[in-house]
């Protein structure tokens, strides 16, 4: 049977009313914050199923604008969000969106423009008790709860390509906690997923980036 901690009954340290509409809507927030390499130059939120209908009501907006600019939760600066992005130069727009009955009722999708001028897609749903699944990162399938340092690298899905990224992680002393891969079609671009049990310095970003058939890499710190 599953141990469950305080967190689990009383929810997240937060500030709002919902643990799933605002502690939740803030760490997917800091997420696709992540995975954009920092925060947005402009962003579009689409909100699905109950974030669609209440996400003003529940201060959502305000804890997704909040953890595009870095605040956790727990800061009481989300409640100006929208003046900090402002002043941060952040553009964003909301829209309800229905995305579809296989999707999770408090799913949100971003579409992020970096800093770098650089597109990218992040959907991700709010679970309960402000926990987190990040599904989509560029219309690949993923999984993705931020609880661990997480490198997502695209390559090109053939053989040797999984070891020779492992193989660079273990001469750095950085060890694989969980592995996923994930593609459309063989031998096509699959999206390969590690979460590790310490932190990814850049050097060894840009040692993977060396490996032939890797297409892109980057590194999502635990939230």
């Amino acid at each position: 049977m599953r141990e469950y901690s305080v967190f689990d009954i009383l929810g997240p340290v937060m500030v709002g009313p919902s643990s799933s509409h605002t502690a939740g809507a803030s760490r997917l927030a800091l997420l696709a914050r992540s995975v954009a390499g920092g925060t947005p130059q402009e962003v579009q939120i689409l909100l699905h199923g109950s974030f669609a209908e209440t996400y003003q009501g529940h201060g959502s907006d305000l804890a997704l604008l909040g953890g595009l600019l870095g605040l956790g939760p727990d800061d009481v600066a989300i409640k100006d969000a929208y003046n900090l992005a402002q002043e941060a130069g952040l553009k964003y727009t909301f829209t309800p969106i229905n995305l579809g009955e296989s999707y999770h009722p408090n799913t949100v999708k971003f579409i992020i423009k970096t800093a770098n001028n650089e597109k990218i897609t992040v959907t991700g749903a709010s679970i309960g008790g402000g926990n987190v699944l990040i599904t989509e990162i560029n219309d690949f399938s993923v999984e993705l709860k931020g609880d661990l340092p997480t490198l997502i690298s695209n390559h090109y899905d053939v053989p040797g390509v999984i070891a020779q990224v492992s193989l660079i992680l273990a001469q750095h002393e950085i060890n694989i906690a969980f592995m996923r891969v994930f593609r459309k079609e063989k031998r096509k671009i699959a999206t390969m997923v590690l979460e590790t049990d310490e932190l990814v310095p850049q050097s060894v970003l840009d040692e993977i980036l060396q490996v032939e058939q890797v297409v892109d890499v980057r590194f999502v710190e635990p939230i």
